[in-house]
C-alpha cells in the first residue's frame, strides 16, 4: 500500500540535521499538512518552526530515552507516518579496548530506539486507518562493512527488525519500508572516502518510495547498485566487502 504525503501527518526522528533535515523539509514542500519535528533537543529546530509556524511542532524524543518516547506518542496521537531516522555511528575495530560500549550505544539508537517508536506508534497507526513506517537502515545493514563493524551490525538488526514489523502490522494496513542508503553527504559520513548522495537527493527518493508503496527503497546511485548485487549473491557482496579490507 502507499502513502500520500500531501495531507499527511508525520513524525521524523532525527529531524534537526543531515537526512531527517532533508526528509522534513520535502514533507512539507509536498504538503504534508503537520510534521511532528523530533531531536533530543528541540530548539535546534527553531528556524523550522518558526518558518513553518502552523505546520512544524518541534518535539523533544531521545530514542534511547523509553520515557520520551512514549511522552512523544501521547503527543502525536494524530501521525499516520512515522519516520525512524535518528542514528549513531561510532566506529572503530574489533581490537578497540572500548568496542562493546561502542556496540552498546549503536544497537540502542540505531535498533532499541525505532523498536520503541514502533511499539508505541503502531497502535496509533492503526487506529489512524493504517498509515506508514520508514526505517532509514543503511546498505550496511545488508552486509557488514568491516570498517564498521559495529554500525553494521546494529544496522543488520534494523533490517530484520524492518521485516518482522512489516509482517506484524500488515494485518491493521501499515506498510512498512526500509530504506537502504549508501553513502551520504552528512556530518556522520565526514570520514567516508566515496561519492555521497546529497541528503535532499535522499529525502526525495524515500517519500518518492513511500508514495508508490516501494517496500525496500535503495535512494541513492551506490545503495541501487549494491542492493541489484545483494539480491544477486548476498556471498559475493560480503566477499567485495572483504577485498576492501585486504586493499587497505
Amino acid at each position: 500500500m502507499s502513502e500520500k504525503i500531501e495531507g499527511t501527518i508525520a513524525l521524523v526522528t532525527g529531524a534537526n540535521r543531515g537526512i531527517g533535515r532533508a526528509i522534513t523539509e520535502a514533507l512539507l514542500q509536498r504538503g504534508a499538512a503537520k510534521v511532528y519535528a523530533g531531536a533530543r533537543n528541540p530548539q535546534s529546530l527553531t528556524d523550522l518552526s518558526e518558518h513553518h509556524a502552523d505546520r512544524v511542532v518541534p518535539i523533544e524524543i531521545d530514542v534511547t530515552d523509553a520515557e520520551k518516547v512514549v511522552s512523544a506518542a501521547e503527543q502525536a496521537g494524530d501521525v499516520r507516518l512515522l519516520i525512524n531516522n535518528a542514528g549513531a555511528a561510532f566506529g572503530g575495530g574489533l581490537a578497540d579496548a572500548n568496542i562493546a560500549e561502542t556496540a552498546q550505544q549503536e544497537i540502542d539508537v540505531n535498533y532499541i530506539g525505532p523498536l520503541r517508536l514502533i511499539q508505541q506508534f503502531s497502535a496509533i497507526l492503526g487506529s489512524n486507518g493504517g498509515g506508514a513506517i520508514v526505517n532509514v537502515v543503511s546498505v550496511a545493514g545488508l552486509t557488514n562493512f568491516a570498517f564498521f563493524p559495529t554500525y553494521s551490525a546494529s544496522k543488520a538488526a534494523a533490517h530484520s527488525l524492518t521485516q518482522g514489523s512489516r509482517a506484524l502490522l500488515a494485518g491493521q494496513g501499515t506498510t512498512v519500508h526500509g530504506v537502504y542508503p549508501g553513502p551520504v553527504d552528512t556530518a556522520m559520513a565526514e570520514s567516508v572516502d566515496m561519492d555521497k548522495a546529497t541528503p535532499a537527493d535522499v529525502a526525495s527518493a524515500i517519500l518518492d518510495g513511500v508514495e508508490s508503496g516501494t517496500e525496500d527503497i535503495y535512494p541513492d546511485a551506490f545503495a541501487e547498485q549494491f542492493g541489484q548485487q545483494f539480491s544477486e549473491s548476498p556471498k559475493a557482496s560480503e566477499q567485495q566487502m572483504a577485498a576492501m579490507i585486504a586493499s587497505t
